[in-house]
């Protein structure tokens, strides 16, 4: 083969690995489009799809629609699912980016959003709340919702100090911290549990997680935070890329490892409390949709980020739309159906030393 032909051959492989991603991109869009629709139209009650698309440009984009829909099927789709569906395509998008910035800060492939305790101070604090004799509502999110949100980031932040005790702040420490301080936020929930009487049922509906309350006013609230938190980690994506290859390899990279590492799990940490405060504790989107992406399109940050968010947001809504056709059973339990032999394959693939 001459010289020509080898780097035509090259040019020409490298431009189809460049255009992998475009591809993905477009498929992931088109496939949103699909599950946005499918989630908005089937249900309880079915609204034809071309009804749907009707509704929604009658009343989003203003258009001047013949209505050959009832005023019943403009509420359901308007003030009931279209809300519903653009909150777990947002909880979905958040957790994915939080599981794609753990998976590389911590350099560990099994690391998922809940990883620092996110998921048990969440749960604790919505456990108080059900069991407080307080009753407020603000912008539509009620004590319970406030307490979760508060107990994820009190969790992290807990988790992160105590960690550095020692001066180092090592990956190792972290974890186990994480496990540690998790372990004694679960043991807070099960007495919450013990003593929450007739309540137990809400508690346990948390911890499954669902949309089934989703509304405007809330979605208006967790979404600036989940997209805030997603847009400033895609910023920093170039540490997140140093972080891939060692905390000493991102030190020669002019990298600040301590900064960026605080930095990084801090804007995880609030994308993940402003989703679970809103959806309950769902769990595998967070470790699926970083891993799917990975597969497909190689480690880099500024790729992995927003196809992530794409791939977690598709998953999210058919998870949340098989919830509702199975007679609204629990989210985290069709994400637990998905994910859990997923994990399973991925725990023995890492143990055999392959690398995702």
């Amino acid at each position: 083969m001459t010289a020509l032909a080898t780097t035509r051959l090259r040019l020409g492989g490298r431009s189809r690995i460049a255009r992998r991603p475009l591809a993905l991109a477009g498929l992931g869009l088109g496939v949103l489009a699909l599950v946005l629709v499918a989630g908005v139209a089937a249900g309880s009650v079915f609204v034809p799809p071309g009804d749907t698309l009707a509704i929604l440009a009658h009343r989003l984009l203003g258009l001047d629609i013949p209505m050959t829909w009832s005023r019943a099927e403009e509420v359901i789709v308007v003030d009931l699912r279209l809300p519903r569906v653009l909150t777990a395509m947002t909880v979905g998008a958040g957790l994915a980016v939080a599981g794609a910035t753990f998976q590389g800060v911590l350099r560990n492939p099994l690391a998922d959003p809940y990883v620092l305790g996110t998921a048990s101070g969440a749960a604790l604090g919505a456990a108080i709340a059900v069991i407080v004799p307080v009753r407020t509502v603000f912008l539509e999110f009620g004590l319970l919702h406030g307490l979760a949100f508060l107990g994820a980031l009190g969790a992290v932040f807990l988790v992160y100090r105590l960690s550095r005790v020692g001066g180092h702040g090592q990956m190792t420490s972290l974890l186990l911290t994480g496990y540690a301080v998790g372990s004694l936020l679960a043991a807070g929930l099960a007495m919450a549990m013990y003593l929450s009487g007739t309540n137990l049922r809400q508690i346990f509906s948390y911890l499954l997680g669902g949309f089934d309350a989703a509304s405007w006013g809330r979605l208006a609230t967790s979404l600036p935070l989940v997209l805030g938190a997603s847009a400033l980690v895609l910023m920093r994506a170039r540490s997140l890329n140093g972080f891939l290859l060692g905390e000493e390899a991102a030190a020669h990279l002019g990298i600040d490892v301590r900064r960026e590492r605080a930095i990084l799990l801090g804007l995880a940490s609030l994308a993940t409390a402003a989703a679970v405060a809103v959806s309950g504790l769902i769990g595998f989107v967070g470790l699926v949709a970083p891993h799917v992406v990975r597969l497909a399109v190689g480690p880099n940050a500024r790729l992995v980020l927003p196809l992530a968010a794409l791939f977690g947001a598709i998953l999210m809504i058919a998870a949340d739309l098989a919830a509702r056709l199975a007679g609204e059973i629990p989210v985290g339990v069709v994400t637990a159906v998905i994910g859990a032999p997923f994990f399973l394959v991925l725990l023995r693939r890492t143990r055999a030393g392959y690398e995702l």
